[in-house]
């Protein structure tokens, strides 16, 4: 589920940096109808994602908020992913040391 929740967030946070451009003026008015649609989907499925991560990971609610309030901001896409990507090492080695001490 973390991985999968990594994922959707890395593409919410690039999407998100896409719709800016459009708002910039570098990326043409014309694809607002397509990327903001993705983006839409994106942004749902981060929310579900990062809902059933926090819920099998025990995060705290305060963690979660935070999780959901780094999908408003730029580029705060890249300390979730330093998170999780934490989170991720923490479980594999949960895994080894139960694997090691079931031997």
């Amino acid at each position: 589920m973390l991985k999968l929740f990594r994922i959707s967030s890395l593409l919410e946070g690039v999407s998100y940096l896409v719709i800016l451009c459009v708002t910039l003026g570098v990326i043409s008015r014309d694809f607002v109808y397509m990327l903001g649609m993705t983006h839409g989907v994106l942004f749902m499925l981060y929310l579900v994602l990062s809902l059933a991560a926090s819920h099998k990971q025990g995060w705290s609610v305060m963690t979660w908020l935070l999780v959901l309030l780094a999908s408003l901001v730029p580029f705060a896409f890249i300390p979730v992913e330093l998170f999780v990507r934490k989170e991720l090492l923490k479980n594999e080695q949960a895994a080894a040391t139960n694997l090691a001490q079931g031997s």
